[in-house]
């Protein structure tokens, strides 16, 4: 009747009292079975570690850690290194893992593999949610061989994590090392570069312009000064000429010619000290200049048309015989301190002006020696501030390089050692225990609905109504020996004298 009406409650029940044996049976026996495969079925044993990530001892303000490499991604690196061949093969012909299965070294490094889990423990309190350490464990059929492999694996991560940071920041100092070497000399060439201008250079170099205007200022001063000076000391060694001229035919002529009029020797005096007076004050050009040497060019024509013999000039004038007078001898002295004097003032002047020109080119070229200089400085602040990051760099990779060296860095720390499996955690007895009776208790309740499925006896009224769709007028029980009880029978219904039959003189089969 399971497949044909819905069932309630009531019938639930009834079907388990009557066939209960078919579940309990099924259940019992497959409990039986799976307990039983467990003394069969190869056991596993697993052995576990836990390893913490320990921070760097000294502050990362005092030291910075060269590797900067997230946690997660250097243990996912280190995993792969050391599930590699070169690392797994040792370890397996050392304990002889999975040596009785006949499988070649392929075959049996992919079994070490997948028995070897690494978990990590994700904690959003160390490190700010970073990685505080991982759990290692291994699985093995033998308590002490899971044990010493875990140990094994464990070691591999510690010396690994190790060896690649003391690698990390020894490789770092050694490209900072050479970066630097570079940067030293090229930092050297342009220091050269520099010192080879300003030598080249000096006097022309920024800066330098104010200094060169007040050179150019006082040079221009000390060139006029001497050029009046000069101008002087000529306007002096002509009237000495004059003067020795003078005297010179005064020692020289008959005693008749010199009663000359004393009018022109004071006139004569007189035009020269106002020559002296306005060259001093005026350039040789100015008009009352000429004007005066005008002068004193006629008077001294004048004087030198005297009824006597024309003297010669003093320089060509034959020397006095007999000694010259003091006064002829001091004037001769004082012209040759002259020449002396205006031979000393144009070398002076000479210098200035050549000092002039130098200065001049200083500043006319000081715009495009600023702009060379300036390119030159740029290259050379840019190598001195590459050079000084790189020493700073360089110093702080070395101290870090020390720390790892010194097992003072970031580093794993065994917590607990890998245990010895008391229990193998695979076959769990109780779970086939319990599996077994779950799978009978399926395998019974799956029979006894196939069966009432099967079932189509009617045994209630219910069963006539699910059956005829039609209500039920009598119900007879079954009366009489049990010997005359007919068989079970399966009421076969036909549409057409179902509906005949339940209307004149319904039935029921009461049989078993």
């Amino acid at each position: 009747m399971l497949g044909h009406r819905t069932l309630s409650l009531e019938d639930y029940v009834t079907i388990l009292k009557k066939r209960g044996w078919i579940v309990v049976v099924p259940a019992v026996v497959l409990a039986v079975i799976g307990f039983g495969l467990t003394y069969f079925v190869p056991p596993e044993y697993v052995s576990q570690t836990l390893v913490l990530i320990e921070q760097q001892k000294v502050p990362d303000n005092y030291v910075k850690p060269v590797v900067s490499e997230d946690l997660n991604a250097r243990l996912a690196s280190m995993q792969e290194q050391i599930l590699s061949r070169s690392r797994l093969q040792p370890i397996i012909e050392r304990f002889n893992l999975y040596g009785g299965k006949g499988m070649g070294m392929d075959g049996r490094i992919d079994l070490v593999r997948k028995d070897i889990v690494i978990k990590p423990i994700e904690s959003q309190i160390a490190r700010f949610g970073g990685l505080p350490g991982f759990f290692i464990s291994f699985k093995a059929g033998d308590a002490h061989t899971a044990q010493q492999v875990c140990g094994e694996i464990t070691s591999l991560f510690v010396s690994e994590n190790l060896h690649d940071r003391e690698a990390s920041a020894v490789g770092t100092t050694d490209f900072l090392k050479g970066q630097l070497d570079d940067a030293k000399r090229n930092l050297d060439e342009q220091d050269a570069k520099l010192a080879e201008f300003q030598r080249t250079y000096v006097g022309k170099l920024p800066g330098e312009e104010n200094t060169n205007m007040g050179m150019l200022t006082s040079l221009n001063t000390q060139l006029d000064a001497a050029t009046q000076a000069l101008t002087r000391m000529e306007q002096d060694k002509t009237y000495g000429e004059a003067l020795l001229a003078q005297q010179v035919r005064e020692v020289q002529v008959p005693e008749q010619q010199k009663a000359l009029p004393q009018v022109q020797n004071a006139e004569l005096q007189q035009l020269m000290a106002q020559e002296a007076d306005l060259t001093a004050r005026y350039t040789s050009d100015y008009p009352d200049v000429v004007t005066v040497r005008r002068k004193i060019k006629e008077l001294q024509e004048q004087m030198a048309k005297a009824p006597a013999a024309t003297p010669a000039p003093v320089a060509a004038t034959p020397a006095i015989r007999g000694p010259e007078p003091a006064s002829v001898q001091q004037l001769r002295a004082q012209l040759r301190g002259l020449d002396q004097a205006i031979t000393q003032k144009r070398h002076d002047q000479a210098t200035i002006q050549n000092q002039l020109r130098q200065y001049q080119d200083r500043v006319a070229s000081s715009p495009m020696v600023q702009e060379e200089f300036k390119k030159l400085t740029r290259d050379y602040q840019t190598a001195q501030g590459f050079y000084t990051d790189l020493l700073a760099k360089m110093n702080q990779s070395k101290m870090a390089t020390d720390l790892e060296r010194r097992q003072q860095g970031e580093q794993f720390k065994v917590m607990d050692e890998p245990n010895l499996p008391d229990a193998p955690t695979f076959p769990k007895r109780g779970v086939f225990l319990m599996a077994g009776m779950g799978a009978g208790a399926m395998l019974g309740l799956l029979i006894v609905a196939w069966i009432e499925y099967r079932d189509t006896a009617v045994r209630s009224e219910r069963d006539i109504w699910a059956f005829t769709k039609l209500p039920t007028l009598a119900m007879l029980s079954l009366n009489g020996a049990s010997d005359e009880v007919v068989p079970k029978r399966r009421f076969r219904l036909r549409r057409g004298h179902e509906q005949s039959t339940a209307a004149s003189k319904p039935l029921m089969n009461t049989g078993a």
